[in-house]
């Protein structure tokens, strides 16, 4: 009723009443109608779903592709994953070829409509600063090509793929510009602070040297003046004493202060080369798991500067 009411009020013979509006309605009257759908933003995985909340806030719908936790290198892609593209405005990648599963995927999506976005634009990539010692010379390890794709490492870099996010966002949905342009600024801000918090602890102990199990912190370790000297690939199963012996034989040469593998990582071999080595084995977070509030990579961050304060003493 109310419907038909509101459908026929253009012949309602009491238009008289239209004039005593209450002040509250009239407003509502000369509002022109809100825009209901958001901006759909569709991103590849953690990091770059952190820096595009960030910088999108509440004015536009931002998912994930890769859950949490899953290996971004060797990910397939879903039909979910399809269908979710294929509805979408924009797609917002990091880039230097860590995201192989998206060429297919964004083929198969269809969507000629789609913007895309690479969060890594106009930063030069780093190859290896670090030899990479293959104790199984069979694994397939992932390769990276185009330069090593983990600049979200570094905080200076990251405030570039803000940037890039920001502007990409602002292209694809230009009525949103100035809150884009203010969260974008507020979490440059905080990028900027992390970098000074970074170069005042680190500076302390200048040239630390360390081995990681994961070539994912070249970047990091230019930046702050650390050495990274190399960067151990280990099988994750079914481990022959030529692998245990390699291993060793790697972090002996190199003399090293530290050996860091990634959270949540429980592989028996580390642990034992740890002992042996009389070394303390501990975690360096690459930010590809963890929550997907933006202020996680503050967080994770933070603990990682902790982890190499205390492993460079």
């Amino acid at each position: 009723m109310l419907s038909m009411a509101t459908g026929c009020s253009q012949a309602n013979p009491n238009q008289g009443t239209t004039s005593e509006q209450s002040p509250q309605a009239q407003e509502a009257s000369s509002t022109p109608p809100v825009q209901l759908r958001k901006t759909k933003v569709v991103t590849t995985f953690l990091p770059i779903y952190l820096f595009t909340k960030a910088v999108a806030g509440n004015v536009a719908d931002v998912e994930i592709l890769v859950p949490p936790g899953t290996e971004v290198h060797e990910y397939q892609a879903t039909p979910e994953n399809v269908k979710a593209i294929a509805t979408a405005n924009v797609l917002v990648k990091n880039g230097l070829g860590l995201e192989v599963f998206l060429d297919n995927t964004v083929k198969n999506a269809q969507n000629t409509k789609l913007t895309e976005i690479v969060a890594s634009k106009g930063i030069k990539p780093l190859n290896e600063i670090s030899p990479v010692v293959k104790t199984d010379q069979e694994e397939k390890d992932h390769e990276h090509t185009q330069g090593n794709p983990h600049v979200w490492l570094d905080p200076v870099l990251a405030k570039q793929q803000v940037t890039n996010i920001r502007d990409g966002l602002i292209a694809a949905d230009p009525a949103n510009k100035t809150t884009y342009e203010a969260n974008a600024t507020a979490y440059i801000k905080e990028l900027e602070s992390l970098n000074s918090e970074f170069q005042q602890t680190l500076q302390k102990n200048p040239s630390c040297t360390f081995i990681t199990f994961h070539d994912a912190f070249p970047y990091l370790a230019k930046r702050y003046n650390l050495k990274q000297v190399a960067v151990v690939q280990i099988p994750e199963d079914q481990l022959s004493p030529t692998d245990v012996q390699n291993a060793v034989n790697t972090v002996k040469k190199y003399k090293v202060k530290a050996l860091f593998s990634e959270p949540g990582v429980d592989n028996k071999l580390l642990t034992s080369l740890s002992k042996d080595l009389k070394l303390t084995l501990r975690p360096l977070d690459s930010l590809e798991t963890g929550e997907t509030n933006p202020q996680h990579y503050f967080k994770a961050m933070k603990a990682n500067l902790q982890t190499l304060e205390t492993a460079c003493k």
